[in-house]
Order: structure tokens, then sequence, then C-alpha cells
């Protein structure tokens, strides 16, 4: 769990109620369902609009990174490496055969069975830097989810704060109706900047923080392969896996 993640949930939403408190206004006049209705779903339709629908589902699954992040795996690529090099060292680049399966992910089961093939070493720098920018360009794209919704939502916001206005216009002769429809406008103003600046952009900048991590992993990996393929890789390993496990 990252706690960091909750307690700046918790923060914020306190920040909000507390500040309201201290102006003498009442927390409960922060809820209001039709203004949340208003952003909320126009934010998620407006999104929708220009995702698909497999990236959108994509970015909504990786928001529980938030608060479960994936396991920082540079030590275990690491200690990968290092057998790696042990078994080139001791048997060839054939024995690396037995590491396919016990490989974590697909990618490094992918560049070792590379190795083991005999592709050459250029040409398979090359499918892994391929398959690295496609892996990168799908995640950034799922994030690009909450930064889209993070650009919309205060302008839906003031759209809901206009319906509200005009809601209040059409019943001026209506005393009882009028804070209703002022409320419902202003409301919907801070749950549009709100939700952009208290949740939608942190979190996409936080998803942002984890693919840039998943895609360095991947990159230290491929120039470990690419390393073993051109038979020039004891002199350097070391200094692979000094650069992975900086600042870790």
């Amino acid at each position: 769990m990252d706690w960091s993640s909750v307690a700046g949930i918790l923060l914020a939403l306190a920040g909000l109620i507390v500040g309201q408190a201290l102006e003498g206004g009442n927390p409960s006049s922060l809820i209001q369902p039709a203004a949340f209705a208003i952003v909320v779903v126009g934010t998620v339709g407006a999104v929708l609009l220009q995702t698909r629908p497999l990236t959108l589902r994509r970015g909504i699954l990786m928001s529980a990174w938030i608060f479960r992040p994936p396991e920082d795996e540079r030590a275990a690529l690491a200690r990968d490496i290092q057998a790696w090099n042990q078994t080139v060292r001791r048997e060839g680049p054939l024995a690396l055969e037995r590491h396919m399966n016990s490989a974590r992910d697909a990618f490094l089961a992918k560049g070792l069975r590379m190795i083991v093939d005999g592709i050459q070493a250029d040409k398979l720098r090359q499918l892994l830097d391929t398959e690295i920018t496609a892996f990168e360009t799908a995640q950034r794209q799922a994030v690009r989810v909450w930064e889209s919704a993070a650009g919309y939502s205060p302008t839906i916001g003031i759209l809901g704060a206009v319906l509200g206005l005009i809601h209040v216009m059409e019943n001026l002769t209506d005393p009882a109706k009028i804070g209703p429809g002022i409320a419902v406008a202003f409301v919907s103003t801070i749950y549009g900047v709100g939700l952009a600046n208290l949740f939608f952009y942190p979190i996409a900048n936080k998803l942002k923080n984890i693919v840039t991590l998943q895609v360095h992993q991947q990159e230290i990996a491929a120039a470990v392969f690419h390393d073993i393929a051109t038979g020039d890789f004891s002199r350097i390993m070391d200094e692979r896996i000094a650069t992975l496990m900086k600042e870790h």
C-alpha cells in the first residue's frame, strides 16, 4: 500500500472541508449531487469521445497503481544480470536457455531467446527497442486518460456553473429556488477545478513516474542483452547494474 497517496487524498479533502468550516460555511453545502453529476459524467463523456475503449480501460485499471504500485524490480533485475553474466562466462550464451523459463516477464524472456537463437547484436537491439517503444506508447496513452480528464473537468465545471445560473434566472420569481441554483453553480466550479488539480493531475503524474521507471528497467535489460550478444559484456556489466540501482 502506498500510504503517501492515501495521506495525500485525505489531506486534500480535509483542506477543503476545514477551509469551508473556518470561513463559517457548512461543509455539507459542498455536497451537490447535481453539480457532481454534471462534472463527472461530462468529463467521462469527453474523455471517452477522444479515447479508444481499450485505452480508457487500461487507464482506469492503472489507477490502482496509485495505492498499490507495481513492485520495484530493480534489485531483482540486478541479480538476474549478475546470474546471466556468470552463466555466459562459464558456459557461453547458449546456456542462457535455462533462464528463459524462469524469466520474470515476457520482455526478459524474449531477449534471452534472441541471444540463444543467435540473432545479430544490432538486430537484437533494434527489435528490443521497438518492443520498448510500443510498450511505452501504450502505457503513456493510458496515462493521458487522466491528463485529459484534468484538462476537461474545469471547463465542464464552468458549464455546470452556467447551467446553475440559467436555472436561477428562470426562477427569479421563486426565492426558494434561487439559493439551490446558485449553490449548484459555484459548487460545479469547485468540483471541476478541485478534481483536476487535487486528483486527476496528481494521478497522471504519479502514473507517468511509474511508467518511466518501467521503461528505464527495460532499456537497461536491452543494453545488457546487446552487450552479451556482442561478447563485450564482462567489463561493463557492473556499470549497467550501477545505473539500474541508482537512487534505489
